[in-house]
């Protein structure tokens, strides 16, 4: 791996007080490899057993959920340093819930599990600085989804709305942010009608509450339904 993913991955949430200087032999150590993958390509399919986490290089990947019928709820997404499929990977034998693809042009890196838990002779030390991240990242996963269980509780259009980005707002620190999904993905994630979605935020913007355009959103005053 070059200098630029090194130092890229030196950033992330997963190696968080790892020195840049120990990286390659740990991942040596983890069996490392690194696929890409262009927009809207599957990395990930329902039914799929895996035993290596995902690490997002560049690009983005959206965590969907299909029924029989063809729709689709969007439950999250990983941006660049983000972390996926590692709960899955810390349990083998369970087959994914959830199809994971490319939102857009993406690199991903993948680290086998089972050697992230087993120390080894050539980079133990590094093995409980990783794990303890491992257990913050995945809770704080678990955190996001009851995050959009608050949201997708309300009973109004309006309500999920505001709850979503008054979070996203509290999130990024500033009343102006972007937001990681299209309408249609907003739509999935909060599990409503697109077309119903946008009248709603067309709305809002009449009722001075919001300005946005395509991912960028403002918010204008408090939102208190």
């Amino acid at each position: 791996m070059d200098e630029t993913h090194l130092a890229r991955l030196a950033t992330t949430p997963l190696f968080r007080g790892i020195r840049d200087e120990e990286l390659p032999t740990l991942l040596g150590c983890l069996d490392a490899h690194r696929r890409t993958y262009d927009a809207e390509e599957a990395i990930l399919r329902m039914g799929d057993t895996v035993r290596s986490l995902g690490i997002v290089l560049a690009g983005g990947v959206r965590i969907e959920r299909a029924d029989p019928w063809g729709n689709t709820a969007v439950l999250g997404f990983a941006g660049a340093g983000d972390v996926f499929a590692e709960s899955y990977a810390c349990a083998p034998d369970m087959p994914l819930l959830v199809n994971v693809v490319a939102a857009e042009p993406t690199e991903a890196l993948f680290l086998d599990v089972r050697r992230i838990a087993t120390m080894c002779p050539g980079a133990c030390a590094y093995h409980g600085k990783l794990l303890a991240n491992l257990l913050a990242i995945s809770a704080r996963k678990n955190i996001e989804l009851s995050r959009r269980a608050f949201h997708t509780s309300h009973k109004t259009m309006r309500g999920k709305l505001l709850s979503y980005l008054s979070a996203e707002a509290t999130r990024t620190g500033s009343r102006r942010f972007t937001i990681p999904f299209n309408r249609q993905q907003l739509a999935n994630y909060l599990g409503v009608d697109r077309s119903a979605l946008s009248s709603e935020l067309s709305r809002m913007q009449r009722d001075g509450l919001i300005k946005t355009r395509r991912s960028d959103f403002e918010l204008l005053c408090d939102t208190h339904e």
